[in-house]
């Protein structure tokens, strides 16, 4: 408490509140109230950052594992149950978006505002509030603490009268039972004590009369204390009124369980889920990817003039613009351009015939072997047999297509034909095509 009472004061002896100073703890729960607003608006921005990331994580997590669902090998109904999962986190993260916007734009605002009415700075520092609590208290307390400074004094003075007269009366009875008594001396001694004792009820008086003032104020100085103290007691519910009903407001932004949408979203979800039927995705694959599928069955076709105009199985693309039949492109490359082919063997019934030519018709390309490759069965005529050496690596495309590195020797054994492919054998046996521009004769 400031005053010129202050300095000299008594040290406290008791934590009471009507003690002098005492009431500065009252003036502290302005500045704590201030200080409060301060950690409960950096608790909700904490939050509503947790909020936006968790947002975040959660819309990150449901793309990338929809793009693997999608690409993955799960399929039908089941597919639509486990992207659901993906769905929820996309529509949850929206809702903590919201959450965060609430949290800031709402109940951060909210409270800011009301701190910047409720607590006004002062240009020296401090709080208008803070200074007119301790103004007010000190006010109510001055004059009971000056009439305590007083009564004080007075004990004090009292106590010392009484110590200078039993010091007084000691010295006389010692005197008394000295041998070499003097009477001169034992008188002055006998009036030492008197006056002692005349000080003593003197000051004793004044110090009963002086703790009657101060018990004659203190009812008023009571009085005048509860007011202060009831004013800031009103400030100070305000402040925990004010904080129970925003603490309120940010349970119901962070409650989503209470969110109609929210509930909705996992209703959805399990109603995906509880969708899932085995025996339907089973169903489904067996049509699309199983025995349900449809299938062109080889049937007889004969033979007709339309026939003769279809091309080779290796003749119905185009030699690509700027590629010769020796592979080598106009651009100067040394890299030899790889012939152009058709489709795989692997045709359907009704193609079958036209893409072989009366030259080839003599071959089955589904031979007995079960290997699928029609350059297995021996040509029924004698062919040409060239000894070559790969030019460049090459890899077979096709089942038919032979795979070789540069520098490998093996057996041409037919002409080129129309698109660049030529027939040929490798050393260990295995006969199919290559690009006759990766490869050349051994002289």
């Amino acid at each position: 408490m400031s005053g010129s009472y202050d300095d000299s004061m008594i040290d406290v002896s008791s934590d009471s509140f009507w003690e002098v100073g005492n009431y500065k703890r009252t003036v502290k729960r302005v500045d704590d109230g201030n200080r409060l607003c301060n950690d409960l608006m950096s608790c909700i921005h904490e939050r509503a950052r947790i909020e936006k990331m968790y947002a975040q994580h959660l819309s990150e997590w449901g793309k990338r594992w929809r793009q693997l669902i999608e690409k993955g090998p799960q399929y039908g109904m089941l597919e639509r149950a486990w992207s659901a999962l993906c769905t929820e986190a996309e529509k949850v993260s929206e809702l903590h978006l919201e959450v965060k916007a609430a949290l800031m734009s709402e109940d951060y605002e909210k409270l800011k505002n009301w701190q910047r009415d409720a607590f006004h700075k002062q240009m020296i520092g401090g709080f208008k509030e803070t200074k007119e609590a301790d103004d007010g208290f000190r006010k109510a307390q001055k004059p009971w603490a000056k009439k305590l400074k007083e009564m004080e004094t007075m004990k004090k003075a009292y106590h010392s009268a009484c110590k200078e007269e039993k010091l007084a009366a000691s010295r006389e009875t010692n005197s008394k039972l000295e041998s070499n008594n003097n009477p001169e001396a034992q008188k002055k001694l006998q009036e030492k004590v008197e006056k002692c004792q005349q000080e003593g009820q003197k000051t004793k008086e004044r110090y009963e009369k002086s703790l009657e003032e101060l018990d004659k104020l203190t009812p008023q100085y009571m009085e005048n204390m509860e007011q202060v103290f009831e004013q800031w007691q009103h400030f100070e519910d305000k402040r925990i009124r004010f904080f129970k009903e925003l603490l309120l407001e940010v349970k119901q932004h962070l409650d989503l369980s209470a969110n109609h949408r929210f509930q909705n979203i996992y209703h959805t979800l399990e109603d995906t889920i509880s969708a899932t039927d085995a025996e339907e995705d089973l169903k489904w694959f067996r049509s699309n990817h199983g025995p349900g599928m449809p299938m062109n069955w080889p049937q007889f076709e004969d033979w007709s003039v339309d026939l003769n105009r279809t091309l080779s199985r290796r003749g119905t693309k185009k030699t690509p613009e700027g590629v010769t039949l020796t592979g080598i492109s106009q651009t100067g490359s040394d890299q030899p351009v790889q012939p152009p082919k058709t489709n795989s063997i692997s045709v359907s019934s009704n193609e079958r015939t036209p893409d072989w030519s009366d030259e080839e018709s003599g071959a089955n390309p589904f031979s007995a072997n079960g290997d699928g490759n029609p350059f297995e069965d021996k040509p029924a005529s004698p062919v040409l047999s060239v000894l070559v050496r790969a030019l460049y690596d090459y890899e077979g495309q096709e089942q038919d297509e032979l795979t070789f590195k540069a520098g490998d020797e093996l057996t041409k054994l037919g002409e080129e034909d129309d698109q660049g492919w030529c027939k040929g054998r490798l050393q260990d046996g295995q006969v199919g095509l290559y690009p006759a521009n990766y490869a050349e004769d051994i002289v």
